[in-house]
């Protein structure tokens, strides 16, 4: 329910923070006093439209909070939810106008979007006026109302589980036919792209084994390369030069006539040398050939390495996907080329079942068709004995329940609810609002606002003067229904009328008064003397007498 409500700099209010109970709370006031303005800045704080005319002369920001404590797992903790906005016992719809007449809106401190304020504001509150026609008067409605008033829920259930079995039914055989219906259009497609892959065989993981398994094989050719040249750098030459170790050899023959049989001479270290490098040269010499032999390379090899990696890469780019998803591509083409064979078969199945299906939600629709239509009698009958003392006793109300077409069924069943009226005796039955005047409107509005109250899932209702033109016992009776649908929601009324104004468990009088040269709308909460008083205000006009005055002693008492 709303709890309460903070007015920032909108119109004639400057500052005004009002809290609100459970149950009725009336709003009273002279004319102009601005009870409208108070329904605007709520609305506002709903995502109503934002006008720059609502922010008070002189300010630059009129702002609106309204804050809420629904009931648990109401719809309304679920769409904040969904948004990623935090919120437990406590809802607060914040609203700010500036002066341009741009507006921001926030949840819970959060910024939101209009439209998410006015999807909240739905789910919270609903604002009836004389001539308003949402709410009960929309027949998109008037389905789920019924059902609330009488209808099972495990009925429903079972219906919306139902109809998403044979829409999931429906789905995969229609799914199946498209699947056969393409492959049969391209059957010789198929088959030669299935062969041609099958052929190639693609393995998972191929691709990459054969690139580093390629690496390693270049790698080796490279090695093997480097090898023989450095052999062939160390293997005789042509007349003007011979291999090293020749050399070698040649020189150490030539300082050996400069050595003494001894060894001795200046030549001798050198000798010595020359021996060491001979020694070493042929013993690299056999290193060499021994690794040239162990890295020779298989030339057939890397070229069969390199024109499986290419083919791979190619029937991939064939079939614009990645060389890994091949294999399943290939997975792919032959459960097509199979549901070729299989697709008959498959199809009756799927057919089969696809009818089961509707037919089990047909039947669970018979059903709830049945009891929309018992529950149809009941909510007539409900409503017809409200209807007399509102002072439409010649009015009918009649609950409309009618099959649709398949096209239109849906999870809420076959069948389209409308509720109709007829104001005159002869009179065929039409829609609330076209067929009812604004106050007949709003009494039938209420007298079905009272039958339906127990399914009512908004747990805020305002209700605009819809007692207006009306007096006496039809002011009573409105009065009297209007505290009966406050035991199942909050309900906040504007109203001028004492008969209902009594009826309030709560009464907030609105006034205007002149403060600092400027007109300022105050409300004051009203208990004992002063809210005889204001009743008593309503009954007699501007000069309030003591038989006024006893006059709402006995309203107030009698409510």
């Amino acid at each position: 329910m709303l709890t309460a409500l903070s007015i920032r700099d909108v119109v004639l209010i400057e500052r005004l923070d009002l809290g609100f109970g459970p149950g009725l709370t009336v709003l009273t006031g002279e004319t102009g006093a601005g009870k409208s303005i108070l329904l605007d800045s709520l609305g506002l704080a709903l995502g109503a439209r934002a006008e720059q005319g609502l922010v008070r002369a002189g300010c630059e920001q009129a702002s609106v909070a309204a804050v809420f404590a629904p009931p648990p797992a109401h719809p309304a903790l679920a769409l904040l939810a969904e948004q990623g906005i935090e919120a437990e016992d406590e809802i607060v719809l914040r609203r700010a106008v500036g002066r341009d007449g741009r507006s921001r809106a926030f949840a819970n401190d959060a910024p939101v979007g209009v439209g998410l304020l006015r999807r909240l504001g739905s789910l919270l509150v609903e604002v009836q006026g004389q001539h308003d026609q949402m709410g009960l008067a929309d027949p998109a409605g008037h389905a789920a109302l019924l059902d609330s008033f009488g209808v099972s829920p495990d009925l429903r259930e079972t219906v919306a589980a139902r109809h998403r079995a044979w829409r999931e039914a429906a789905a995969a055989l229609a799914d199946a036919q498209a699947a056969i219906a393409a492959a049969q259009r391209d059957q010789d497609w198929l088959r030669h792209a299935t062969d041609e892959l099958a052929a190639l065989a693609p393995e998972q993981g191929e691709e990459e084994r054969l690139a580093a398994e390629r690496q390693s094989l270049q790698q080796a050719e490279r090695r093997a390369e480097a090898v023989a040249t450095a052999l062939a750098e160390l293997a005789p030459r042509d007349r003007r030069g011979g291999a090293p170790a020749a050399a070698l050899r040649a020189a150490s023959r030539t300082l050996q006539k400069l050595v003494g049989p001894e060894g001795e001479g200046p030549a001798a270290p050198v000798l010595a040398l020359l021996e060491q490098a001979e020694t070493a040269l042929a013993e690299a010499e056999s290193l060499l050939g021994r690794l040239a032999q162990a890295s020779e390379p298989d030339p057939r090899l890397l070229e069969r390495t390199e024109e499986r990696l290419f083919a791979l890469r190619a029937s991939a780019r064939k079939h614009n996907v990645a060389v890994t998803e091949l294999p399943d591509l290939l997975a792919t083409l032959r459960t097509r080329l199979a549901a070729l064979e299989t697709g008959e078969a498959e199809i009756a199945v799927l057919q089969r079942a696809a009818a089961a299906a509707r037919a089990a939600y047909t039947e669970s629709c018979a059903a709830l068709s049945a009891a929309r239509r018992d529950a149809a009698g009941r909510l007539d009958s409900a409503v017809a004995r409200e209807l007399p003392p509102l002072k439409l006793d010649r009015a009918r109300f009649v609950t409309e329940v009618t099959r649709l077409g398949e096209s239109a069924w849906g999870p809420q069943g076959a069948d389209q609810v409308r509720f109709l009226i007829a104001t005159n005796p002869g009179q065929e039955p039409g829609p609330l609002a076209r067929v009812a005047s604004g106050g007949e409107l709003s009494r039938l509005l209420l007298a079905l606002k009272v039958v339906l109250a127990g399914g009512a899932s908004v747990p805020t209702m305002v209700f605009d003067e819809v007692d207006a033109g009306i007096g006496g016992a039809t002011a009573a009776a409105v009065g009297e229904r209007l505290a009966r649908l406050a035991e199942h929601v909050q309900v906040l009324l504007v109203t001028h009328s004492p008969q209902v104004a009594a009826r309030g468990a709560a009464h907030l009088r609105v006034a205007k008064l002149a403060a600092r040269g400027r007109s300022e709308t105050r409300v004051e909460p009203l208990d004992g003397p002063a809210r005889r008083e204001e009743i008593a205000r309503m009954l007699a006009g501007e000069r309030v007498t003591e038989a006024a005055r006893a006059a709402a002693a006995d309203l107030l008492g009698a409510a």
